[in-house]
């Protein structure tokens, strides 16, 4: 039976978000094949041009790939997360392992003061100065996290956004200006629903969900220095644990 789909969006809009919930609901995972274009048409009896221009977008931004000889696939991820390393890695690091080009950019550098909720997790006083830098991270010249770092601003004097801006690795920074040496941290995933501005950087529907990582991370020496907040697209990240015995 041929589905309608309403008009409250753009059309190319609804079949990038019907292909998208395909991929959250596990209808089709990496490796598969998706309905060619003709057959998508015909389920939601809407035209075959507009069906390209939304596949065209996903392509684009990395969540499905093409083949000449056997049609389109869903993309595998293409950054790999690994947590449980004896020591941390940036995510510059982890994504060039991955064979991407990382890359980034500073969507917001602000000096902020600790909350509570700061001040427990940096070991800092209440009302502390801090650093807030929010970043895109790319993958391929792709947005697939929006990265928020909370640094005691004393710790690390004179930082700026130009230090972060690009591919720079943050880490990177800190060990060669500030002789730190970066250790692990507690950290945990979870699910929530992607805000409004992530969504727009992520190229993501407002309904989509997200995967939430957040993390308190401590030097060599068990001294945190830095509270992140991660929100990472589902189809481009996957967080895998390297359990050390």
């Amino acid at each position: 039976m041929t589905r309608v789909l309403p008009d409250t969006l753009p059309r190319h809009v609804q079949v990038q978000q019907r292909i998208q919930t395909m991929l959250r609901r596990a209808e089709v995972v990496p490796g598969d094949r998706i309905p060619s274009e003709r057959e998508l048409a015909e389920q939601l009896g809407i035209s075959r041009m507009t069906v390209r221009r939304a596949v065209d977008h996903l392509v684009k931004v990395g969540v499905l790939e093409r083949d000449s000889t056997a049609g389109t696939r869903v993309s595998q991820p293409k950054v790999q997360r690994v947590l449980g390393e004896e020591r941390l890695n940036s995510l510059t690091q982890m994504v060039a392992a991955t064979g991407g080009v990382p890359g980034g950019y500073v969507l917001s550098f602000e000096q902020t003061v600790a909350t509570e909720l700061l001040s427990e997790h940096l070991q800092v006083a209440l009302g502390t100065p801090l650093f807030k830098i929010k970043r895109v991270r790319l993958v391929d010249h792709v947005p697939f996290c929006v990265e928020t770092s909370i640094l005691p601003a004393e710790v690390f004097p004179d930082l700026s956004a130009d230090d972060v801006d690009g591919d720079h690795s943050l880490y990177q920074v800190l060990e060669q200006r500030y002789g730190l040496q970066v250790g692990v941290g507690e950290s945990r995933i979870s699910v929530a629903q992607v805000g409004t501005e992530e969504a727009a950087v992520l190229r993501l529907p407002e309904t989509s969900s997200v995967l939430v990582f957040r993390s308190t991370v401590r030097d060599q020496q068990g001294r945190p220095f830095e509270y992140l907040y991660s929100v990472n697209h589902p189809e481009l990240v996957t967080f895998s644990f390297n359990a050390h015995k």
